[in-house]
């Protein structure tokens, strides 16, 4: 076995643990016995031509497979067959001969999540060469020869998780538009087809054109290099070549152009392109747009701000929060005498620090204003001056004569509010008496101070218990 026999080959291979490494090792062949328990196998750097049926059988832990740079030319049925099947995450084929993808080259691996194709000669991907691959997340074939792509077999079910398909770099001369656009989501946003051999048209620029606006890595983190063939002669930048543009007749994608939400948003600063969809077409065919302040805008535009084409394309240069609103599209047909309208509405969005600024200068002065108020609220309750006449001396227990003399006065009952022990009778007209609580509340007095009830004489000075018990049942509401 390898790594443990005294031969040529394991004297150029190195093991660590679960690593078998054979880099650079002038291997022409796979070797035909290998440690089971390799986890990861490197055979980069090589001169293998081919790998045949069983090549890495019994390797059931195998996960990363790297035979980048040697001189690959094709993959026998069963290559991969009895290896660790579901385990093998990372494939890397890279810089290699291989000229066709078979449909039999990948079909025992369904656990396989990244494949790495780019920098071969492959012509042609066979409609099912990338089938058995449930699990796959990244393909990378940029660096090839292709004229072609099976997109139609792309579908949701089929490749749940992938979220990039690297086929720029290549020669592919016309997208199947249709086809793309009706690839998941995820898919579109990581399909990369910049530096190909594209020839201009209209519908893939209004395409490229919805990617950009919709924030598509694809686009955005490639935008220089997407070039297309104008005219048969000149190779232009899509997205800097706004003469060419203004040609399109946007009209005859119609089906294309759905994919524009009647609702955009744009980030505060960033341009964006709104598109008059409409049934008219031909020579005779006018545009018109209104903006959300009721401003007429036709070609090429009002001011610096705002700038229309030909087509009937609308573009907002450098969006502002006063762009945001309703836009109006008006396509006029005069010879015909038929009109249409489309809206759009416009959401600008501020960028994501200015906004954190704002919220947190809103936070702070929601905060700084609850302070204030509580602060307010203390210095009213224990600040505010209350200037009360000196407390009289407790008089000797009356008689009952003589309490039913002063029944009206006033000095009993502002006294019964601070007595621990509730009387046994009512001692005024109006006033109740509440057997059942272990203060007396009698109903207001009408004489107050500042809101607050005008403290009267106190029977027992002594007594503390009784002011406390008053108010301990009085919540303190700050506004």
């Amino acid at each position: 076995m390898l790594c443990s026999q005294d031969s040529s080959q394991a004297a150029r291979c190195l093991c660590a643990s679960d690593i078998l490494s054979c880099t650079a090792a002038g291997l022409e062949r796979v070797p035909a016995e290998m440690p089971v328990s390799a986890v990861t196998l490197d055979l980069s750097h090589n001169q293998i031509e081919k790998l045949e049926g069983g090549a890495f059988e019994g390797l059931y832990r195998l996960e990363t497979l790297r035979l980048a740079h040697n001189l690959l030319t094709a993959v026998q049925p069963g290559a991969f067959r009895n290896t660790s099947g579901t385990l093998l995450q990372h494939l890397d084929l890279s810089s290699n001969q291989l000229r066709v993808l078979e449909p039999h080259y990948f079909q025992d691996l369904p656990g396989l999540k990244e494949l790495l194709l780019f920098n071969n000669r492959i012509v042609r991907v066979e409609s099912r060469a990338l089938a058995g691959l449930s699990s796959l997340r990244k393909a990378y074939l940029s660096h090839n020869l292709l004229t072609d792509f099976p997109f139609f077999s792309i579908q949701e079910h089929n490749y749940p998780h992938l979220s990039m398909l690297d086929l720029s770099s290549n020669r592919l001369p016309k997208l199947p538009l249709e086809d793309i656009s009706k690839l998941p989501l995820s898919v579109q946003s990581g399909l990369y087809l910049h530096n190909n051999s594209l020839v201009c048209d209209c519908s893939m620029y209004t395409l490229l054109l919805h990617w950009e606006q919709r924030g598509f890595a694809s686009v955005t983190e490639f935008r220089q290099e997407h070039t297309c063939l104008a005219y048969g002669i000149k190779r232009v930048r899509f997205f800097r070549n706004d003469r060419y543009s203004e040609t399109c007749n946007l009209t005859a994608m119609i089906g294309l152009l759905k994919l524009q939400n009647s609702s955009v948003s744009v980030k505060a600063g960033e341009p964006v392109v709104l598109h008059c969809v409409t049934t008219l077409s031909g020579q005779h065919v006018t545009f018109l747009w209104v903006s959300p302040t009721q401003e007429y805008v036709a070609p090429p535009g009002n001011n610096d701000s705002l700038k229309m084409f030909t087509n009937g394309s609308l573009k907002i240069v450098a969006a502002r929060a006063e762009d945001s609103g309703i836009y109006w599209c008006i396509a006029q047909d005069l010879q015909r005498q038929r009109n249409e309208t489309r809206e759009v509405n416009v959401t600008v969005v501020p960028h994501p620090g200015h906004e954190l600024h704002e919220s947190f200068n809103t936070g702070f002065t929601t905060l700084l204003g609850c302070v204030v108020s509580l602060v307010l609220v203390l210095m009213y309750l224990y600040l505010t001056p209350c200037r009360c006449p000196p407390c009289r001396k407790a008089s000797a227990p009356a008689t009952a004569t003589s309490s039913k003399g002063n029944e009206a006065g006033a000095g009993s009952a502002q006294s019964s509010i601070l007595t621990p022990t509730p009387p046994a009778s009512t001692e005024g007209p109006g006033r109740k008496v509440s057997t059942n609580k272990h203060v007396v509340f009698l109903e207001p007095i009408k004489e107050q101070q500042n809101g607050r009830l005008r403290a009267g004489p106190v029977q027992r000075a002594g007594e503390t218990d009784s002011i406390m018990s008053v108010f301990s049942d009085t919540p303190i509401i700050s506004p």
